[in-house]
């Protein structure tokens, strides 16, 4: 059977539910508390911080439940009191930059963004982990390898050579396609944009309720902000020329007319509205021939309790740009440190990310959890390269470990967005202008003219 876990919308549905009013969570059962061993080889002192509380916001999301179920192990290992507080997406990046301005310390780690680094380093808001790294004290090296971790995420929540949050799931974006309709007209996985259109105009038959493709349309920093960066950076644009934030010029309309083009002749007029659960969704009904997204849409497509297509899914890397490379975009939710805390809490608080982030625990929560939802956005390299979980992860289609590591390791491209302080105001200023083109209100020359327009004051300070 292939390896199910519940989409991002229904797992965030229950969760909104479960706490409409933002609520401290404990885990009811633990997988064998009792188990601790692994955790005792590392040559630390994991109750050095005995006594502490720490909150921690998280997203109502299976990854983070599986993770929450394990508290009581973090607990009986390291004595310190671990509480966490689930947040829809939409707010805990307001929620968490309130805390962090306030120096509240409600929070002593979250769920943070990647695209947000940049702004808690500048104004000192989260430590710099690489000490945390380098104190023997805290860290055993030998055993928590962090040169493990998936690279390309590590980088993204580097700034200026220092890293501030620690990944614990992550994703990157690949092709998801339909390999029987793909068979049946003779067609291979696009190893370019122009191929993709092609394979897309192939397929594409609306009569038959069937679309060539399909990208995000919903207007958003991390929606269709989130594809057109990849395609913007595949078309050769630099979004930040000699050191000055450019969102517009040739290189920026020629993606963003790509985009516009593919989306008006061969997705679903609704597409203009769908963010990534819609698409995978309706790939999922069988509407949908292609189309690129996060690799952990896999497992909405492979639902069994709703998917007509499982068994005919196949998946690729991006396909390259005019400028020959390939970009992926690229995403971890990962854990800082608040700055504001008091010294022992810090410790504490670190002492949760090693345990979360190890592979030990990686694991636990993946591959080896006793409940239904299997994580497939482990940050350790080698998981992805472990038996068991490679042989779970087949299970989503064709090609899913492969295309999926060699995104990972090949196609990341740490500046596929603009990583400023500004970044919140960017980021919606340019979905804007991408939906302006798609929704025909603007071209996409005058779109993005006035995204540079209104962003130019933002950047001057």
């Amino acid at each position: 059977m292939s390896p199910v876990t519940p989409s991002r919308r229904s797992v965030l549905q229950a969760g909104l539910a479960a706490v409409a009013a933002p609520a401290l969570i404990r885990s009811a059962f633990a997988q064998d508390a009792a188990d601790l061993g692994p955790y005792k080889s590392a040559k630390i002192d994991w109750r050095q911080a005995a006594g502490e509380s720490i909150t921690v916001a998280v997203i109502p999301a299976s990854y983070f439940d599986n993770l929450v179920t394990l508290a009581p192990q973090f607990e009986a290992l390291t004595g310190v009191n671990l509480r966490f507080e689930k947040i829809p997406p939409a707010q805990i990046r307001q929620k968490s930059v309130i805390d962090l301005t306030s120096k509240a310390g409600a929070y002593s780690t979250h769920a943070a963004d990647p695209m947000y680094y940049a702004l808690y380093a500048a104004n000192k808001w989260v430590e710099p982990l690489d000490g945390y790294l380098k104190d023997a004290s805290l860290t055993d090296a030998a055993w928590f390898q962090p040169d493990d971790i998936v690279p390309a995420w590590r980088s993204a929540n580097t700034i200026d050579g220092k890293l501030y949050g620690v990944p614990y799931d992550g994703e990157v974006t690949i092709q998801v396609y339909r390999k029987d309709l793909y068979e049946a007209k003779g067609l291979k996985a696009a190893d370019d944009l122009q191929a993709f259109v092609s394979n897309a105009a192939a397929l594409h038959d609306p009569n038959n309720r069937v679309w060539g493709a399909a990208l995000r349309g919903v207007a958003g920093a991390g929606q269709n902000v989130y594809i057109y960066s990849s395609i913007f950076r595949e078309f050769g644009g630099d979004w930040m020329k000699g050191g000055k934030l450019q969102v517009n010029g040739p290189e920026a309309e020629a993606a963003l007319n790509w985009y516009v083009d593919l989306m008006r002749k061969y997705a679903p007029q609704a597409a203009q509205n769908w963010n990534w659960p819609d698409i995978a969704d309706a790939f999922s009904q069988g509407t949908i021939a292609t189309y690129i997204d996060a690799h952990s849409s896999a497992s909405v497509v492979n639902n069994p309790e709703k998917s007509k297509v499982i068994g005919k899914v196949a998946y690729a890397r991006w396909p390259k740009g005019p400028s020959g490379k390939r970009t992926t975009s690229i995403w971890n939710w990962g854990f800082p440190i608040n700055a504001a805390l008091p010294e022992k809490r810090k410790k504490a608080t670190w002492l949760f990310i090693q345990w979360a982030a190890c592979a030990e625990t990686q694991a636990r929560t993946a591959h080896k959890f006793a409940g239904p939802a299997k994580r497939s956005g482990v940050n350790r390299v080698s998981l992805w390269k472990d038996s068991d979980y490679v042989k779970l992860m087949k299970g989503f289609g064709d090609n899913f470990v492969e295309a999926t590591l060699e995104s990972l390791q090949q196609d990341t491209d740490v500046d596929w967005r603009p990583r400023v302080p500004q970044w919140p105001a960017i980021g919606d200023t340019v979905a804007t202008a991408i939906q302006q083109a798609l929704a025909g209100q603007a071209t996409a020359k005058a779109a993005l003219d006035e995204a540079q327009r209104r962003l130019e004051p933002m950047m001057r300070g």
